[in-house]
């Protein structure tokens, strides 16, 4: 998921801390609790397809099913280390 990137941000959902949970079923079905920076983010197919993209398209699952959550809220407490040196290098203050 570290390949899927923040269309807005240009910083991978993982280290801006959008991906709550992965469980991979029996059937190797990725089933990933998500969550954006706004409910009212327009890019939830680009983010999907990128996800699919890199979970399905590189054989790690056969489907992929994305429950995108909204509890709890996503703030920059939840950026990792990685990510708020990303957001630095772009100019943003976190």
């Amino acid at each position: 998921m570290r390949d899927v990137v923040d269309p807005e941000l240009g910083i991978n959902v993982v280290d801006l801390g959008l991906v709550y949970g992965i469980e991979v079923t029996d059937d190797a079905v990725a089933k990933i609790d998500m969550t954006l920076t706004s409910a009212a983010c327009p890019l939830t197919d680009v983010i999907e397809d990128q996800s699919r993209g890199a979970l399905v398209g590189s054989g790690l699952c056969t489907d992929l099913e994305i429950n995108w959550v909204w509890l709890p809220p996503w703030g920059p407490d939840k950026i990792t280390d990685d990510g708020r040196e990303q957001l630095r290098a772009l100019g943003f203050t976190v």
